[in-house]
């Protein structure tokens, strides 16, 4: 490549969506990553794109509910562009309700969401019945039609293809050019309070599986942390920890086997389900619990995109658009509770 317009460091969702975005729009780009795409987070196995509660509205959630909205389109033109599908599936979200105060907030949100939302989507109170209805003490779920899946294996495969398609460059090691975007996950956020000289976030462990059950089309369920997420490709998984101190980052432990143990308490279809695989990894997660986007203080010509935590995917769509443009055009439109000086 004889110019490049715009650096990526980092091979995760965040650096290959800002990366893709910005092919999109004519730049040239090289994305930069010595432990190949998606070594971190972006490698698990989840895949929920979910939102948040439908209230109390703010910065964060009104970002991420664009992200959501626009995330069908986005994943569909990736598709298109690299010709690797990245399994996306607007499929719902089952959520049991545990009593009758929770049932009235899930009813009085029903109008909430179809005034956030825009219309586009709804937050309905349902009965629980059906061999997929997760086990609920009232005996209805909520059914919200905005949450999403995705593979993150194959949305990363598919990114990493639309760029090539683009005539950008996935490698594991070139010189900075032209404008440096960081998008280097939890080991970033590291190098950033020690840039900073005070911490900005740091790495949260998670930890998830994939058991052998062909739901394909089913909505995903959550309830008390647990989720349980259908994929195209036969499988299902369910995630996950969330945790602070840890003594192996990569090590699937007991935690583990208490996630599976409720998961298959809350859906009896997955009583039998075999698990094919387990995965640990770090997650990270930025001071202000959003992600951590713009200029890098004090360093012109350089960029972070950080932060993605748990809706690091979700939000990719967003992340990418917003950018790109400030990147290429310094067009800056990222929410005030999103800039790295609200981590500082």
């Amino acid at each position: 490549m004889a110019m490049v317009d715009v650096t990526v460091r980092g091979a995760g969702v965040f650096g290959l969506a800002v990366a893709y975005c910005a092919a999109v729009k004519g730049a040239k780009v090289r994305v930069v990553d010595p432990n190949g795409p998606g070594a971190g987070a972006s490698g698990g196995l989840a895949g929920a794109l979910s939102p948040h509660v439908p209230e109390n509205w703010n910065d964060k959630k009104a970002f991420q509910f664009d992200s959501l909205a626009l995330g069908e389109d986005f994943w569909r033109q990736v598709e298109a562009t690299g010709g690797v599908s990245p399994g996306y599936l607007r499929s719902g979200r089952l959520q049991p309700i545990a009593d009758q105060r929770a049932l009235d907030f899930a009813r009085a949100r029903t109008q909430t969401a179809q005034e956030l939302w825009q219309g586009r989507f709804d937050w309905q109170v349902i009965e629980a019945t059906g061999d997929w209805a997760p086990v609920s003490p009232t005996g209805y779920l909520i059914h919200d039609t905005l949450t999403a899946r995705i593979a993150p294996r194959r949305a990363v495969a598919a990114l990493v293809a639309a760029i090539r398609a683009l005539g950008g460059e996935v490698t594991d090691d070139a010189p900075d050019a032209g404008k440096v975007v960081w998008a280097t996950g939890a080991a970033g956020l590291a190098d950033l309070s020690a840039h900073f000289g005070k911490e900005v976030g740091g790495p949260i462990k998670g930890q998830a599986a994939l058991v052998a059950l062909d739901a394909a089309d089913r909505p995903q369920i959550f309830a008390g942390g647990v989720l349980i997420i259908p994929h195209e490709d036969g499988t299902t998984a369910i995630g996950s920890t969330s945790e602070r101190d840890f003594d192996a980052p990569d090590n699937c432990d007991h935690q583990l086997d208490d996630v599976l143990a409720r998961a298959r308490a809350l859906l009896p279809a997955l009583a039998d389900a075999p698990v094919i695989e387990r995965w640990a990894g770090l997650r990270p997660r930025a001071r202000s619990l959003a992600p951590m986007l713009g200029p890098w203080p004090g360093r012109p010509g350089h960029f972070i995109a950080n932060g993605g935590f748990k809706i690091g995917i979700g939000m990719a769509p967003g992340v990418g658009l917003a950018m790109a443009d400030l990147v290429l055009d310094d067009n800056d439109r990222i929410p005030p509770g999103f800039r790295i000086e609200a981590n500082l």
